[in-house]
This record gives structure tokens, C-alpha cells and sequence, in this order.
């Protein structure tokens, strides 16, 4: 055994006052220290009691935040110890580098029987990941008609609703009554475990209405479900993007909504939970584009994160020798005027954070759909008004400042000129940078942040060196 007696008889004591789900986590939200530090022993001393009472029957979204805490190896072998008992689904809570890590240690029938308990949206969640061969062997331990459902998931294309949805659901005919429907829900034992919408189809599964579980329970037995449903609240197509379907449900507060084909037959639902995650994964993605990281995870190999950040620093490089030739074409003036080298990385540095803001703010109203054509030259000449405020505001700032450290005047003015040129360009870049590449078709997250910097930085060392070189060269002659 690895662990002393005094370890032993340490966890012994936590056995006795079992952790419940709240316990795991420190004031600060992370998993507590101690608790790891139990785990860890229980894992090297092989201690299934302990991991069965303080482990096995944690919350998915628990066991996650344990699993992307711990080791690799404490990770594999966590798993391996648990068996049938640990919960599949903890892998929709962690990045993909973990979850195939785990996967790929799982014999495949192992992992068949876990799906066959899981909801079909997670246990698509899962499968995506796997190559077609470990996909087809899967599927085909599994009865036939939840392999018909996930596969049929499987075959729309990634990031829409249709790989998002769950395939089951409750759907009845309009002819049905109330009661009729009632003893069905009762009695029919492959309905979902939770559903808050009924579906009304045709014989041809083409979707007809919706009642919402509430009027079921109100109306009387007798009633006939056709004159009680409602035409359904924006159905989903299923190959629509899954941001834009979380768009649907953030406008109509939505809880759940119906998935149909191109034939607009019933072919699943997208739950609230569901929509939750895919807004915090494309708020995510959002994030990491406009930093140009792409989708890195911090699970990710070092090779693997520095491919994924390397692209853009390249590009980053080729746009800043461009900023180095313009700076080359006044060095004459930077070698008689030291000030200017000096002063110059506040000019483009106030510059490039202005065009940050606008950007961020751009990009964020692109993804969510709230800038269009129709708003777009309003909020360009706002970001322009913007702009200019914000360039008299620092320029008076920054020109008196240089005036007074340098002791002249003429110092000052010109940087005051050349900042307040630099900031209408940087709101102008900001926004309309944006707007380009999304109207050709590029993802503004990604491509963005390069140019404005490149635009900023390019416009404030021409307008200050610029303006200094004519200034210099009036005073002289």
C-alpha cells in the first residue's frame, strides 16, 4: 500500500462526514485542496470504497472540474477504477483533449453500454470526437433504433442544431384527447426523463402545432389535443448554425424548440441546456479568435498551442516591418530630434487600444446579429464621434504633457495633432475593418485584431513623424 497510516487513517476521518457536491469546491470556486489530496491517495492506494462513496456519485459538472484537475495518469487510472460506475456524460464537461484522452482508454463496449443510458445530444457529444472506425464499432453494439437516432445526428454537419439536438421527444396525433395523451406519457417507457413540450404531427411525422405540459394538465380528458395546440414557437432547421439557434431562444425566451428537416418533419429538440452551452462555447470561441488562438484549450501539448498561435504571429510580423518602413522614412528627423523616439510608442500605443475597444465591440455585435447593413453607417459615424472626442480629450492630455517634459511647445502640439488623427483612425479601422471581412466572408474574430493594430500603428507613426519633418522643416527654412 502507498499511502502511510497516518494518510489512512486521515481519509478515514473523511470517510465518516462523506462529501457531498458542495464540499468539493473551495471558497473560490476551484476544486479544494485537501479534497484532491485525498482522491490522489485514494487512486495510488486503489481505495474503491472511498472512491465510490466520495467520487462515483458526483455531479457530471463535479467529476469534470475533478478531471481536469488531477494527472493524466490519475485520470486514467480514476477511470479505470471505477469501471461501469463511472459516469460517461462528466465527459461533455471537459475539453476535447481530455475527453479523447479518456476515450481512447476505454474498451469500446464499455463505452456502447454508457451511451446507451445518455440523453442522445451528450452521447453525440462524445462521439464526434472518435475516428469513423471506433464511431461505426460503437454504434453497432447498441439496439438499432438508438443507433438510427445517432447516427442520424451524426450526419448533419458539425455546429449546427441538428447535431445539437435530442432525438427524443413526445409527439402525438392532433385526433388524440387529452387523456389519451395523459395515459400515453404514463405508460410509454422510451419518453424522455424530461420534457416540458408535446409535438403534434401528421402520420408523416411533418410537425403540426405544440402544447406546452401545463395546458395539458388544465384542460379536461375529453378535449382533443388539435383544438388546445399552438402553431410551434420558430422551429429550428436543422442544418441552421447552433449560434444562430441560440439567437432564436435569447430573443423568444424560448425553453425548448423543435428541430425539423427540409421537409419540415420532426426530427428532434434543442433544449435551453443545451443552447446554454453552445453560447458560452461561442463566446469562448469569440474570445480566442480575437486573440488569435483559435480554438486552443489549456489541455492542448505545447507543439499543439504553439501551431495554433504561431499563423497569426507571422502575419503580425510581415505588419509590423511595415510599420518599421514607415519609421525608416523620417529617421533623418529621429536622429535630430530625440523626443520623437521617444514619444513615439504613446501615439500608436493610445491608437491600438482605441482600436481594440472598437473592435471588440464590432465583433461582438456581428456574432449576435445586432450590426447589419441597415445600422451600419449609424454606428460608424457614433464610433467616429467617439473617436474624435476621445483624440481632443488625450491630445490635450498627452501635448501638454510633452510640452512640459521636453520644454517646447512645438513638441507638444504636433503629438497633440497626431493623436487626435491616430484615434479617429483607429474608431474608423475598428469598425470598418470588421465589416469588410465580414461582408467578403471571413470570421471577423480572427482576422481583425491584425489589421486594426497594423492600420493604428502605420497611421500614427506617419501622422506624428509626418507632421514633425513638415514642422521642423518650416521652422528651419
Amino acid at each position: 500500500m502507498s499511502g502511510t497510516g497516518e494518510q489512512d487513517n486521515e481519509r478515514k476521518v473523511v470517510d465518516d462526514d462523506a462529501y457531498d457536491g458542495s464540499d468539493i469546491y473551495a471558497e473560490d470556486g476551484s476544486v479544494r485542496s485537501d479534497y484532491l489530496m485525498h482522491v490522489g491517495a485514494a487512486i495510488a492506494d486503489r481505495d474503491l470504497l472511498y472512491l465510490r462513496q466520495h467520487v462515483a456519485r458526483l455531479h457530471a459538472s463535479e467529476m469534470g472540474d475533478l478531471l481536469e484537475v488531477i494527472q493524466p495518469d490519475q485520470r486514467r487510472a480514476l477511470v479505470s477504477l471505477l469501471g461501469e460506475e463511472f459516469d460517461l456524460s462528466a465527459l461533455t464537461e471537459v475539453d476535447e483533449a481530455i475527453r479523447l484522452d479518456i476515450v481512447e482508454h476505454l474498451p469500446n463496449e464499455q463505452i456502447a453500454a454508457a451511451l446507451g443510458e445518455m440523453d442522445s445530444d451528450d452521447a453525440v457529444y462524445i462521439l464526434e470526437d472518435l475516428d469513423q472506425e471506433d464511431q461505426e464499432e460503437i454504434l453497432s453494439k447498441l439496439p438499432f433504433t438508438e443507433r438510427v437516432r445517432l447516427r442520424r445526428s451524426l450526419d448533419y454537419p458539425e455546429s449546427t442544431a441538428g447535431r445539437r439536438m435530442q432525438t427524443e421527444f413526445v409527439a402525438v396525433p392532433p385526433f388524440w384527447t387529452v387523456g389519451q395523451t395523459i395515459d400515453y406519457m404514463r405508460e410509454d417507457d422510451d419518453l424522455p426523463e424530461s420534457f416540458t413540450q408535446i409535438f403534434v404531427i401528421d402520420p408523416t411525422f411533418k410537425l403540426l402545432g405544440a402544447l406546452d405540459l401545463d395546458r395539458v394538465l388544465r384542460t379536461k380528458r375529453s378535449v382533443k389535443i388539435e383544438t388546445i395546440m399552438r402553431e410551434t414557437n420558430h422551429p429550428v432547421p436543422a442544418e441552421m448554425d447552433q449560434e444562430e439557434a441560440a439567437q432564436l431562444f435569447e430573443q423568444y425566451d424560448l425553453l425548448s424548440a423543435a428541430v425539423v428537416d427540409e421537409n419540415n418533419r420532426l426530427v428532434g429538440v434543442l433544449t435551453i441546456d443545451d443552447v446554454v452551452d453552445v453560447i458560452q462555447e461561442e463566446a469562448e470561441e469569440d474570445l480566442m479568435r480575437l486573440g488569435g488562438v483559435g480554438d486552443e484549450e489549456l489541455s492542448d501539448s505545447i507543439i499543439d498551442a504553439s501551431r495554433s498561435r504561431v499563423v497569426w504571429l507571422l502575419v503580425n510580423l510581415v505588419t509590423a516591418f511595415l510599420a518599421a518602413s514607415v519609421i525608416s522614412l523620417f529617421d533623418a528627423t529621429i536622429q535630430q530630434i530625440v523626443a520623437l523616439a521617444v514619444l513615439m510608442p504613446i501615439v500608436a500605443g493610445m491608437g491600438g487600444n482605441a482600436g481594440s475597444q472598437t473592435m471588440t465591440v464590432t465583433v461582438r455585435a456581428l456574432a449576435t446579429r445586432n450590426l447589419d447593413i441597415h445600422n451600419a453607417f449609424r454606428v460608424i459615424r457614433r464610433e467616429a464621434g467617439v473617436g474624435l472626442l476621445n483624440g481632443l480629450l488625450f491630445g490635450v492630455l498627452i501635448g501638454l504633457a510633452a510640452g512640459a517634459w521636453f520644454q517646447d511647445i512645438n513638441i507638444g502640439g504636433i503629438i497633440a495633432v497626431a493623436m487626435l488623427i491616430n484615434m479617429i483612425a483607429a474608431a474608423l479601422a475598428g469598425i470598418m475593418i470588421p465589416l469588410l471581412l465580414d461582408r467578403f466572408g471571413a470570421d471577423p474574430a480572427v482576422s481583425s485584431a491584425v489589421f486594426v493594430t497594423t492600420v493604428t500603428d502605420v497611421t500614427g507613426f506617419f501622422a506624428f513623424l509626418g507632421l514633425a519633418t513638415w514642422w521642423f522643416s518650416i521652422s528651419m527654412s
